[in-house]
């Protein structure tokens, strides 16, 4: 089944409306009432949270790497173009977190924002859920991490910053590159390059540590010494407080997406992709060893090493390093010990069609 713009309530449990606005073209808000705000992380899952609150499902960002892209299809709409533009909104989300929050058994573990869509979208900067999110947290006593791309956090740091005086507070943003061009083509819905480099230097400046995930490295496009060695000079530069470098992956649905659009923009590359990625979603072991020894010495180059020193996994996933808050899920000086992750901290939590 497939929402179409004359039945969406078939697909959608909660839907209170469908919302067109002039200043988003192409596109479309379904805004529902949840019925829960907080999501738990699987046992078995490596991350330093057990919780994550997702007051967004879609992503106006349209980066075409996207791992959550697969969850989309639990709505019935499909991984590609509906996840770009078909956003649901829970517009009662703080209030339904307040009250989840306020529950005796509520043992005020970590929150994490930002692990499956960016809380801090376009779409933010029309609903604002995040300070309501941001409140209930804090004056609960629950730590709290976000993970964005997106500016729009520039306007809530008094918050975050109030925030951070009651409980720990991680925040994180992800650069994938800095060439403008490619980052138009790969991510169009996303602020510039140099926009979330600044926005870097302002969370630094309201007095907190903001590390940043260069993520996805995408090979043969963005992983080359040159271009590895650029980011992590302007990350410094900006005042982050730590690093986390880490390859691209690909699932089912993501898979199918990027591949189109590498198709379309460097077809030379499609083979060497398929040969990498043969094994399933992550790239070949080899390729993220040599990842890894590759960013180790440009790390040390930027005074990026500091911490507890770089340290070997069985995988060499991924490397990270600097002083990072754990709260935001950013492992400190340490080669990711798990299967790697996205482009974000950890894998997508899923919600049951019934949390909507």
């Amino acid at each position: 089944m497939r929402w179409s713009g004359q039945e969406p309530q078939q697909a959608l449990p909660g839907l209170v409306r469908t919302v067109r606005a002039p200043e988003f073209a192409g596109v479309v808000f379904h805004e529902v009432e949840a019925r829960s705000a907080l999501n738990r992380v699987p046992g078995s899952s490596p991350m330093p949270f057990s919780w994550t609150v997702n007051p967004y499902r879609g992503c106006s960002h349209a980066c075409v790497y996207c791992f959550a892209r697969t969850t989309h299809t639990y709505l019935d709409l499909d991984a590609g173009r509906d996840f770009d533009s078909q956003i649901v909104v829970k517009v009662n989300v703080g209030g339904v977190l307040r009250r989840e929050l306020a529950r005796p058994r509520w043992a005020r573990e970590p929150v994490a924002m930002g692990t499956n869509t960016d809380p801090y979208q376009r779409a933010e900067g029309r609903y604002r859920l995040m300070p309501g999110i941001v409140e209930a947290l804090a004056r609960s006593g629950t730590p709290l991490s976000v993970l964005t791309k997106g500016t729009v956090l520039a306007r809530d740091l008094p918050l975050l910053a109030a925030a951070a005086r009651d409980v720990p507070v991680g925040l994180g943003v992800s650069l994938a590159l800095l060439d403008r061009d490619l980052q138009g083509r790969l991510e169009p819905g996303t602020p510039s390059p140099r926009a979330r480099l600044d926005l870097v230097r302002r969370i630094a400046d309201a007095g907190l540590d903001c590390g940043v995930m260069i993520a996805p490295v995408l090979p043969y496009l963005t992983d080359s010494r040159e271009a590895l060695d650029a980011v992590l000079a302007q990350v410094k530069e900006a005042g982050a407080s730590g690093v986390s470098v880490l390859p691209l992956h690909l699932r089912p649905g993501t898979r199918e997406w990027f591949l189109a659009w590498l198709a379309r923009e460097y077809p030379p590359l499609v083979p060497r992709y398929e040969r990498l990625y043969r094994r399933g979603a992550y790239a070949d072991p080899q390729y993220r060893k040599a990842l890894a020894a590759r960013v180790r010495p440009l790390l040390r180059a930027h005074g990026l090493d500091r911490g507890e020193g770089v340290r070997r996994s069985a995988q060499d996933d991924g490397v990270s390093a600097g002083r990072v808050s754990a709260q935001a899920g950013f492992p400190a000086s340490d080669v990711a010990r798990q299967a790697p992750p996205a482009e974000h901290l950890a894998a997508p939590v899923v919600e049951q069609l019934t949390l909507l």
